[in-house]
């Protein structure tokens, strides 16, 4: 992958909390459209992975190469400001604030609450809940929401973990379809459970086992690997 289509270039980078180290030399280059998918079972380093990326955590050593410039010491909020946008696993809402108050705070930080018409098409159900309390939503609304609090931002790199977690399947295809549709403008990478999905809307996939790479290639490649169903079982 050349620097001139890389949004994000991570080199031999260990990280972890405290004296637990967590991931281990790890490579990963993500091109600044599509979707990069992180695969790996429970405790593998997914989400440390995210964390570390967005500046959560800083690495043990190694590098960071954002949009062309060096973040590994970055602050988050100055990644986001450069272009990041990330939606935890958990607690990604505003819970006793309305819809229209999250995706307000969203922008903020941008001045671009103009973006709410955007966003309110690419998810047409928040239309409808504006006014609603954002702790009174679906477990699938309350991770539209998110999703669109990140994107009020306009990112150049979108970092969402489980995004389709304990979400209603027919709402797990709406977002599939959407993520297919950003990636056609902005670099996502994926965490996520549901394999067959992250497959399908992914590009490339980086398959993680106790904090290193196992298996890394193209999605179509990576779904026949013999091996993929060794580290995503429990």
């Amino acid at each position: 992958m050349s620097k001139e289509t890389s949004i994000l270039e991570i080199k031999n980078v260990d990280a972890g909390y405290g004296h637990s180290q967590i991931l281990f030399n790890l490579d990963i280059d993500c091109n600044k459209t599509g979707v990069t998918a992180i695969l790996g079972r429970n405790g593998a380093g997914k989400s440390t992975l995210l964390k570390t990326i967005f500046g959560e955590i800083i690495p043990i050593t190694g590098q960071i190469i954002f949009d062309g410039k060096d973040a590994t010491s970055e602050s988050s909020d100055k990644r986001i400001l450069r272009g990041m946008g990330y939606v935890p696993q958990d607690q990604a809402v505003f819970s006793k604030l309305t819809v229209q108050e999250n995706l307000i705070l969203g922008g903020a930080s941008f001045k671009k609450n103009n973006n709410l018409d955007m966003v309110l098409e690419l998810f047409p159900k928040l239309s409808q809940r504006l006014q609603q309390l954002a702790g009174t939503l679906s477990g699938g609304e309350r991770k539209m929401l998110a999703i669109s609090r990140a994107l009020i931002g306009e990112p150049k790199l979108l970092l969402l973990d489980e995004p389709t977690e304990g979400v209603w399947i027919g709402v797990i295809e709406e977002i599939a379809e959407i993520l297919k549709k950003l990636s056609k403008e902005v670099s996502i990478i994926l965490v996520e459970q549901h394999v067959e999905l992250a497959l399908r809307v992914s590009e490339y996939a980086y398959v993680m086992d106790r904090g290193n790479i196992a298996i890394q290639g193209k999605s179509k490649v990576v779904k026949e690997d013999p091996n993929l169903l060794r580290y995503l079982a429990p």
